[in-house]
């Protein structure tokens, strides 16, 4: 009990753990997870070579992979909120690296979709930055939770930042399956920075706050009853699906324009290293401005710098400013989606409620990833992928902006 509750009191006071320990491990995490995953657009291409396949099939593995890992992130939330976080996380982690080592052994689009997909999706719901940045909601003091959630999503961009270029050196002298497996041994040391995120394993003590009573059908009665509820989870569609089309297909496209291939790895690290700014910059004004208006601006300022960059003329300096820009815009996102949800309806049930926001999120990836594939297979151009993604950015800029910053109304105690 005494661990129980040492949990549920602000990190600052409790041994080791200090708000400082906590941010530092979970932004290693966030590091270790996000690096692998936003590299995976590099094998595309070798899996193609070596077994003949066309750009729709890698696609698909990867597309799959971002619908399970929405799907998954719900109940994975679930669990953490219930039970703890660390358990959780060490399941992801030990899943994400058994994917990694079933992409290197596959020879079939089925290993493929197995490996990359189904492994890596589900094992990215238990270990990714979300459950970080849940457990830094539960765990930091309030003063502490607006720069640990930039920090948190900065430490994934700096970990696109330094595995895009390792990534295509790492192919390049010793090919796609020892890369592969180096990734998988890495992913392993996720488990023990884990124990800094220790959260609750017990229910609410009987005097607790109604919203800590809250059962989980209630939450989600009434988080889906909340119109700026939905209205977020809404928009946070076209950020999945623009996150990972761009991941997925934008360094063949480079390569297909007649860019060099190392590009495509300075563009992915420049959009990591410019979100680290982005997502810090953030988790900063997210205190001093409406997160709506943050939000919608950040939308429209992706929409306006992909019409730039597919009207303007391709050279190494557009791609590697249109990866400046992207990078701002990229997974800063988060630190205001994740803060509108704890703001609207607590901290008890935030890993839950985030993680179906992140669902959303996630079927708009599947669509970025695959419609890419298939899109490019038919067309020969992503084009009209491309103009899409405009379209989406436009109608969440706008979705966002009547979104309630408050906390929900609740004039009677929620059952248990």
């Amino acid at each position: 009990m005494a661990a129980i509750e040492g949990a549920t009191r602000p990190a600052s006071g409790f041994g080791w753990r200090t708000p400082l320990v906590i941010i530092i491990c979970g932004s290693l995490i966030g590091m270790l997870t996000f690096g692998p995953r936003s590299s995976v657009g590099f094998f595309m291409q070798p899996f193609s070579q070596e077994f003949g396949w066309g750009r729709d099939v890698f696609a698909l593995a990867f597309a799959v992979q971002n619908l399970l890992w929405g799907i998954g992130q719900p109940f994975a939330g679930a669990v953490a909120d219930k039970f703890g976080s660390v358990r959780v996380i060490c399941i992801g982690a030990f899943l994400y690296a058994a994917g990694l080592l079933m992409m290197r052994y596959s020879s079939t689009p089925l290993e493929l979709n197995i490996g990359a997909g189904l492994l890596i999706g589900f094992g990215l719901s238990g270990c990714s930055f979300n459950l970080v940045l849940s457990a830094f909601g539960k765990l930091l003091p309030p003063e502490w939770r607006g720069v640990a959630l930039g920090a948190g999503t900065a430490a994934g961009s700096f970990g696109q930042f330094i595995f895009a270029p390792f990534t295509v050196a790492m192919i390049d002298n010793t090919g796609w399956q020892a890369t592969l497996t180096v990734f998988a041994v890495l992913m392993l040391l996720v488990i023990p920075l884990s124990l800094a995120l220790a959260t609750p394993t017990a229910g609410a003590a009987p005097d607790a706050p109604a919203a800590q009573k809250q059962s989980f059908k209630s939450a989600l009665t009434e988080a889906f009853g909340h119109r700026s509820y939905v209205l977020l989870v809404l928009g946070f569609f076209t950020c999945g699906f623009q996150l990972a089309f761009i991941t997925m297909h934008l360094p063949a496209y480079l390569v297909d324009r007649g860019l060099p291939a190392a590009v495509g790895g300075w563009v992915i690290a420049i959009i990591g290293l410019f979100n680290i700014i982005g997502s810090l910059t953030v988790g900063y004004v997210q205190g001093k401005l409406p997160k709506r208006y943050i939000l919608s601006f950040i939308y429209f300022t992706r929409a306006l710098a992909t019409v730039a960059f597919i009207m303007l003329p391709l050279t190494t300096t557009s791609a590697l400013v249109f990866g400046a820009i992207s990078g701002l815009a990229w997974l800063s996102t988060v630190p205001p989606t994740s803060s509108l949800v704890s703001l609207m309806f607590g901290t008890r049930w935030l890993a839950t409620l985030y993680g179906f926001a992140f669902f959303s999120h996630q079927v708009g990836g599947f669509l970025g990833a695959w419609l890419g594939g298939i899109v490019f297979d038919k067309f020969g151009s992503y084009t009209p992928v491309w103009w899409l993604s405009v379209l989406f950015g436009v109608l969440s800029a706008l979705i966002n902006l009547p979104i309630v910053e408050e906390p929900v109304a609740r004039p009677v105690a929620q059952p248990a």
